[in-house]
């Protein structure tokens, strides 16, 4: 059976410059070498993006796998050391945007896989579950691979993806949880009029700065088991006021509040209302709220499972991973609903960074883990 570098399967993934939507042939790249060691692929198309579904094994239990391609834009490459699609390999680390997020991560779990697959290790159905829509609006990719999955009859017991979720070294942390995430427009309308005559019209900016203060200053909750207090954080104060003699009839603002599961989507609008509604009725402004829920809160539980991902980590690096819930949303807000997930991959210090970068060291231990997780979960998991 077919072995491979992580490291080679990295670089030839980051010289793929696949900015979301563009795929730039990096799914290519992964196709052929799991088409190498028996994967049966399907390439899963949704209107501007392309996807990724591989798998291997039958039957139960089904571990998968889970990532993206796509990378975030690199800005100026004149700033970088090395040309961010090189993937450069100097002074011991590996360079290239897509690095860390998440290049990286997608090899050293197909080097994994070979090396199980070599020594019998898979005892029941692995996959990948690769997207290239998980920067961007998160629309096109694993929602609807998910959904195709389930109209195929496909149950995955045991998701891994494979996020940067180390802050420093490898071992820190895995990520067993995230926080809901939903973004508001908050609208304030008023009367135009002549800033001469204020008592011919309604100026709403006060109105909104009143309310965005109240909505500031007012706790959400005290947090919950392994999760930080609700956030609300206003992001954007919108006038669009030409005039230095003209009270404008509107003002808008932006907040994005980042919730624990204490609360849904839905139930934090309730909440915008109670405290917005009283507001408006005593100042007598009008205002139109909008919100766009980008993920909910979850929290996985199964602890077999966790612990499973924890002594493999230890026993390679000699750290005791925490379980956090910490960082920015991921494509895990969606698999949670199929299946318990968990998110461990390389260190994330540069990610998104000029000069993203991992240690060359870093991607051959994480497919030593990655292998071990294998070789573990069929054993702890199979019939």
């Amino acid at each position: 059976m077919q072995t491979y570098d992580p490291v080679e399967i990295a670089r030839a993934l980051i010289r793929c410059p696949s900015v979301t939507p563009a795929d730039e042939g990096a799914l290519d790249v992964l196709q052929k070498a799991l088409t190498a060691l028996g994967f049966r692929c399907t390439r899963l198309p949704f209107e501007d993006i392309d996807n990724l579904y591989a798998e291997i094994g039958e039957g139960a239990p089904h571990f998968c796998f889970a990532g993206h391609t796509d990378v975030v834009p690199p800005g100026d490459a004149d700033e970088w050391t090395s040309p961010p699609f090189d993937a450069a390999v100097k002074d011991g680390k590996l360079w290239g945007r897509g690095a860390s997020d998440m290049k990286g991560a997608i090899a050293a779990f197909a080097a994994a896989a070979a090396s199980a697959l070599s020594a019998g290790k898979v005892k029941g159905k692995l996959s990948f579950l690769i997207t290239g829509d998980e920067e961007a609006k998160g629309v096109n990719g694993t929602v609807k691979m998910l959904q195709w999955l389930r109209d195929e009859g496909v149950t995955i017991d045991h998701c891994l993806v494979g996020e940067p979720s180390n802050p420093d070294a490898m071992g820190d942390m895995i990520k067993v949880g995230r926080r809901g995430s939903i973004n508001c427009w908050l609208t304030v309308t008023g009367k135009q009029g002549h800033v001469a005559y204020p008592h011919r019209a309604r100026n709403p900016i006060p109105a909104l700065l009143r309310k965005l203060l109240h909505l500031s200053e007012t706790p959400l909750d005290e947090g919950y088991e392994r999760f930080q207090p609700s956030s609300l954080q206003v992001t954007d104060i919108h006038i669009g006021n030409p005039a230095h003699n003209v009270i404008p009839g509107k003002a808008s603002a932006r907040f994005n509040i980042r919730f624990n599961p204490n609360w849904t989507g839905e139930t934090i609008q309730d909440w915008l209302k109670d405290q917005l509604d009283p507001i408006a009725k005593e100042i007598g402004a009008t205002y139109k709220l909008d919100c766009v829920v980008s993920g909910e809160a979850f929290l996985t539980t199964d602890m077999k499972f966790l612990e499973l991902l924890s002594e493999c980590i230890e026993e390679k690096t000699g750290r005791k991973p925490e379980y956090s819930t910490s960082g920015g949303t991921s494509d895990a807000r969606f698999i949670k609903d199929y299946a318990p997930v968990a998110e461990f991959g390389l260190v994330g210090a540069t990610m998104h960074q000029v000069d993203e970068h991992v240690d060359v060291a870093d991607v051959t231990l994480l497919a030593e883990i990655y292998e071990a997780i294998i070789e573990r979960y069929f054993e702890t998991f199979g019939k």
